[in-house]
């Protein structure tokens, strides 16, 4: 019998009621998509919201969303994280207003579909300056405030979101994984650099988050009508898409004292995606292949297996 998979839950459902209570976090393009979902999340903990983007009316908006949903103060700042002074101007707005930032995430991205050959030069480098290097450049400008927070003793994190794009051979992705790839190995450096400081760095690769842009509905992804479970789970093998809550709540796991001891590495969050792109395929002939393998026990004679009997010329070498 096919189980209908378990859903995803709130924050304040799961964790303790002001687990984030007098923590700052910031967030790049927190206007929407994950990265408003990260925003939210903490903010029903009681964290302090800071957040960035090059589109004021979008994150005016998000403000307001953020302080709904209980933030203890909440700042915006409209930046390009292609450019490193903007980026160090909005990191320090928030450091100067706050005396420090305690979880710091890049989530500013950009993407879109290409074959290799049909990417300009300057179509690759945009997503390379958005994904990555202002992934750096933000990092970089974070630093100071990160060491601040954990002066303390309590630690500091900063958090980036990869992808699996890059795990394996991704045709019209190839601007997108070099960029996520580039996360992942700036991630180790940075773990091990920062460690001494008390900070810690992780990033969280999601799968296919429902309800944004670059989902299984959005713009990058292109897909229209919602599928089946059945339909999902040829592609996403624990049978429904994610959403922003899981990326969420994996965030605060590992900005909590219960992520203390993970640093320098990669956490996915994709319902085994990456790994389970032919196991939908597969375990639709589940029913052949148990009853072939129960014809092929039913015809054999015992002791006529794979060992042992008189025509196994491997036995006899």
């Amino acid at each position: 019998m096919t189980v209908q998979p378990a859903i995803s839950a709130k924050a304040d459902t799961i964790f303790q009621k002001n687990l984030m209570k007098g923590k700052v976090i910031f967030v790049t393009g927190g206007g929407s998509g994950i990265g408003l979902g990260i925003c939210l999340t903490f903010a029903r903990l009681g964290a302090k919201v800071a957040i960035c983007g090059r589109t004021e009316a979008k994150l005016a908006q998000a403000v307001e969303a953020i302080k709904s949903a209980g933030a203890e103060d909440v700042f915006y700042a409209k930046a390009d994280v292609r450019n490193p002074d903007e980026c160090h101007a909005a990191a320090d707005a928030a450091g100067q207003k706050w005396g420090k930032i305690d979880v710091f995430v890049n989530n500013a991205a950009g993407n879109f579909m290409s074959l290799a050959e049909d990417i300009t030069p300057n179509a690759f480098k945009t997503v390379i300056d958005i994904d990555f290097r202002g992934s750096f450049h933000m990092s970089k400008a974070a630093l100071p405030w990160l060491r601040a927070a954990a002066e303390g003793g309590s630690g500091a994190t900063l958090l980036s979101i990869s992808a699996t794009l890059y795990y394996t051979a991704m045709p019209f992705q190839g601007h997108a994984a070099a960029a996520k790839a580039g996360i992942d190995s700036m991630t180790k450096t940075l773990a091990a650099e920062w460690a001494e400081y008390g900070i810690r760095v992780v990033s969280i690769a999601p799968g296919p988050i429902a309800d944004t842009e670059g989902g299984p509905t959005g713009r990058v992804f292109g897909a229209t009508n919602p599928p089946s479970t059945d339909e999902i789970r040829k592609t996403v093998p624990i049978g429904r898409y994610g959403t922003t809550d899981d990326i969420a709540n994996t965030a605060v796991f590992l900005a909590s004292p219960a992520g203390s001891f993970i640093t320098g590495t990669n956490v996915v969050v994709d319902g085994m995606q990456w790994q389970g792109a032919l196991v939908g395929n597969i375990l639709k002939q589940k029913d052949q292949i148990r009853g072939a393998m129960k014809a092929q026990r039913d015809g054999r004679e015992r002791g006529a297996g794979s060992k042992g009997h008189a025509g196994d010329k491997q036995a006899k070498l």
